[in-house]
């Protein structure tokens, strides 16, 4: 029963990630063809935000994270490194961002950005919002261990209400 629950609340906190995959995997599969401008200002604003240092950061963060919570999975850490380099490095998917945000931003909004991020008030931005996120995270996943219980309950509950009648 114990592990359901931790099955139940892996699946809750992935839904959002599962979801936000899904809206950005659709227009990368219908991507149209956009000039070398606007390529060109989806980059400068991909390499003002400091994008490549972020995705390294965050990823090396997370299989970090991993590895203190499951122990066990230290064995094949080499081969998750490896793995998350090949198809989750910048170099693997640069391209694809830079699509991405030619497709979600006109090129002048894109230049807009740019000349913001450039501003005293968008460097410090870019320089805050790793830690915003961070502690966004932390937030949330507290909130969820302040409330499992419920969600345990909940869970308990439905699947107890779903278990057959016993016949005597």
């Amino acid at each position: 029963m114990k592990k359901l629950w931790i099955l139940a609340a892996a699946l809750l906190l992935a839904a959002p990630m599962a979801s936000a995959q899904s809206t950005t995997a659709a227009p990368a599969a219908t991507a149209t063809p956009v000039s070398a401008s606007h390529r060109k200002a989806a980059e400068e604003l991909l390499v003002l935000t400091g994008s490549e240092k972020n995705m390294t950061e965050m990823t090396t963060r997370m299989l970090d994270m991993q590895m203190e919570q499951r122990p066990e999975m230290k064995a094949v850490e080499p081969e998750m490194r490896s793995f998350m380099t090949k198809y989750m490095s910048w170099q693997s998917i640069k391209d694809d961002l830079v699509q991405l945000y030619a497709q979600e931003f006109t090129e002048k909004e894109l230049k807009e950005l740019n000349k913001f991020y450039q501003t005293p008030t968008g460097r410090k931005t870019i320089q805050k919002m790793p830690h915003l996120m961070q502690a966004g995270m932390e937030i949330g996943q507290k909130r969820v261990q302040e409330h499992l219980p419920e969600l345990q309950k909940a869970i308990a509950d439905k699947m107890q209400s779903q278990q057959p009648a016993k016949t005597e």
